[in-house]
């Protein structure tokens, strides 16, 4: 049975829940919070908590796709039961608060980490810094004190990620706002530094001869992982062999859910036209194109959905995305940005990591989200000269939980993500290119290297 011919079964939609009581029970939060700022003491607070925006301008600004420079202010940094946009304010799940119990015993796990740390007993302080957290994630002084820790242990990057977590729960912190500029600037010349170095194996893996054998062979090897893994973190059980079968003849596999192999068509299909069109064509990436993606993502699996924004709420974890009648009015702003010249003067990686962010934090289309962010984003690497990049099925844990910290506040944790996938692609084709060649893991030997199936490295 040819796939291309095959009915395709609509999916059920992921992530829809119940909306009704929900949304009166958020409003009425939201109402008494409102109540509640406005009951709050003016006068000598506004200054100290107007010196957040110095601490944290180079997290709006990445937000908003603009420099330190820049000097506009960008969205606020998501806090725990909002997100603040450009387009409003978004209800997130609300979190469970810890009992009164496991606060204290919190507390108590802090004061004796301060006490061990006192002592010189680093590795029990980091312990029960670590078990503290974990009791009570949103203790802003163990944030703060652990945050003290990390850079005395010279862990610079942690310990800017918790002073960037403590603001994001009390922005007026004044010891977190001072460790916060602190550590700032450090942490940006650190990735800098990262940036530069991918940028010089990439001038390395341009300097391989377009006809090299071993570089064809692994990126083809390449184009059967991207998809292997993109279905698969999205819970595809077929294996790579299995997927590479069906590419290759366009022959369903005997005894294998047919929708599963129609989401390996789909991703197959959105692939060629990013290479085949997108690619080839100059000028702004616009809504169309993304719809256009989307349509060949899903529409072996659901053509009713495919191609069009969501018509109804979602729920992604913790992560509330837009209302519906909001979606279009955020997408045309996305692409605004994604043409920018902001976004064109950014870091590729860094440049495509948030493109991959802003695009899932909207959540447009009822299913196909992360598959089309995948795509968007590779296409922003290679239109750079970079070579597409695979998110691994083993990855998957990370790659939902520096999402869902970048939901919290801050997005640096999943750019520092992404850019580690990108090394990683990098090191892959520079060893075989090498020498002693060596292929992707998983991989089955490849079959003659045909064209048309091959993710081109821009030169």
């Amino acid at each position: 049975m040819n796939l291309a011919t095959m009915a395709a079964v609509a999916a059920e939609p992921k992530w829809i829940w119940a909306w009704g009581w929900f949304r009166w029970a958020a409003l009425l939060g939201v109402l008494l919070g409102s109540l509640l700022m406005l009951l709050l003491p003016r006068g000598s607070r506004e200054e100290p908590c107007a010196a957040v925006l110095k601490g944290l301008t180079l997290l709006r600004s990445r937000l908003d796709g603009g420099h330190r420079a820049a000097g506009k202010p960008g969205p606020p940094v998501t806090t725990t039961g909002l997100s603040v946009t450009a387009g409003g304010v978004d209800l997130l799940v609300v979190k469970h608060k810890p009992s009164a119990d496991v606060r204290l015993e919190a507390r108590a796990a802090l004061k004796q980490a301060l006490e061990m740390k006192r002592q010189g007993k680093r590795e029990k302080a980091h312990r029960l810094f670590s078990h503290a957290l974990r009791m009570n994630p949103d203790d802003v002084e163990a944030l703060n004190e652990f945050g003290i820790f990390s850079e005395e242990e010279e862990d610079i990057v942690r310990a800017d990620f918790l002073y960037g977590k403590a603001l994001a729960l009390a922005p007026c912190h004044p010891k977190a706002l001072r460790n916060r500029d602190r550590t700032l600037p450090l942490v940006e010349e650190i990735d800098q530094r990262h940036f530069g170095l991918l940028d010089a194996k990439v001038k390395k893996v341009m300097a391989v001869p377009k006809g090299d054998s071993a570089l064809r062979r692994v990126m083809e090897e390449a184009y059967y992982h991207h998809i292997y893994h993109t279905v698969a973190i999205e819970g595809n059980t077929l294996t790579l062999a299995e997927i590479r079968h069906i590419v290759e003849t366009r022959y369903a596999v005997p005894g294998r859910s047919l929708e599963e192999q129609n989401e390996v068509v789909g991703v197959h299909a959105a692939m060629m036209f990013v290479n085949t069109t997108l690619l080839a064509r100059v000028g702004a990436v616009t809504i169309r194109d993304v719809l256009d993606i989307h349509r060949r993502v899903l529409g072996y699996v659901d053509p009713v959905e495919a191609g069009r924004f969501r018509r109804s709420q979602v729920f992604v974890g913790h992560h509330v995305p837009p209302h519906p009648r909001d979606v279009r009015r955020q997408m045309e702003e996305f692409t605004q940005w994604l043409n920018s010249e902001d976004a064109a003067s950014l870091h590729p990686v860094e440049f495509a990591a948030l493109a991959h962010y802003k695009f899932v934090y909207i959540h447009p289309f009822v299913d196909g989200n992360g598959r089309t962010s995948r795509l968007l984003m590779n296409l922003i690497l290679l239109q750079a000269g970079y070579p597409p990049i695979t998110v691994r099925k083993e990855q998957r844990a990370e790659y939902y939980h520096v999402l869902q910290v970048a939901n919290e506040g801050d997005v640096r944790p999943f750019i520092r993500f992404i850019a580690k996938c990108t090394e990683t692609t990098l090191d892959t084709l520079l060893l075989a290119t090498t020498d002693y060649s060596v292929g992707l893991p998983e991989a089955l030997s490849p079959g003659p290297p045909s064209d048309d199936r091959t993710i081109p490295v821009k030169t």
